[in-house]
């Protein structure tokens, strides 16, 4: 009996602790541009000053306007005129010129339509031999590319630390000292969030299960007539199950 309510507990746990810090990081987001900027809306375009109970979400709406209304600026001509001279101004700030010149690369670099994703998985000898970690396979470049003497292939690898995938380390690894995995991203990166419990062949057997039950599922919507009985793992074939009738005798 322990053992029963000690499985339903985790597997609540397991179903609620996900939908409970999604809810909570949504709501900390919008929280956080209500306070920052509820403050500064006039009071006419602010439901609140009206109504008898606080409207979430006005600060954030806003927020996206704005953003919006800045992007729409500074694609036109007068925009990028006033965006230059800042950028200028900005350069001549010793350290706050490398602050903006790196965020604002990294942004670039995030949120560009050309932007490549990682191409494969790969393996490494990290941090000594005998020891290997996951790595995220950038792409192949030349030596002479990162300053050193050209001619040789390297691959640019990332390695990612478990369980925030986000933040690791840059590699700059021969090519002939990565094994390249048979794994898809999105499977090296599960595998690392889970910090090795969630293999890929669990993964590809889980996603093998669910196929087979929408299929299943699919079927006996179409043909409610053909019910499982217990026990039983597949839903009977009606021309395999039908019995033959025997031929009229003339």
């Amino acid at each position: 009996m322990l053992g029963k309510l000690r499985t339903y507990f985790l597997t609540g746990v397991v179903v609620a602790a996900p939908i409970a810090i999604t809810i909570w990081l949504v709501w900390w987001f919008v929280s956080l541009f209500d306070s920052l900027l509820k403050p500064y809306i006039p009071s006419v375009y602010n439901p609140d000053s009206y109504l008898p109970f606080t409207v979430p979400g006005v600060g954030l709406v806003f927020a996206l306007v704005g953003i919006t209304l800045i992007g729409a600026l500074a694609a036109n001509l007068v925009g990028r005129t006033l965006l230059n001279f800042g950028e200028r101004t900005l350069d001549r700030m010793p350290i706050i010129r490398s602050v903006y010149k790196a965020v604002k690369q990294i942004f670039e670099t995030a949120l560009s339509s050309n932007a490549s994703n990682f191409s494969s998985v790969g393996f490494i000898g990290y941090p000594r031999e005998g020891v290997n970690v996951v790595c995220f396979i950038a792409r192949e470049l030349d030596s002479g590319e990162i300053g050193l003497e050209p001619g040789i292939t390297y691959y640019s690898a990332f390695m990612p630390t478990t369980p925030n995938p986000t933040s690791g380390f840059l590699f700059f690894v021969e090519k002939d000292q990565v094994t390249i995995l048979d794994l898809t991203v999105e499977e090296a990166a599960k595998l690392v969030i889970s910090a090795g419990l969630v293999t890929p062949k669990q993964m590809r057997e889980a996603n093998v299960s669910v196929a087979d039950e929408e299929d299943t599922l699919s079927m006996l919507i179409a043909h409610p007539e053909q019910v499982l009985k217990p026990g039983q793992k597949t839903a009977p074939n009606r021309k395999k199950s039908a019995a033959k009738k025997p031929a009229k005798k003339r």
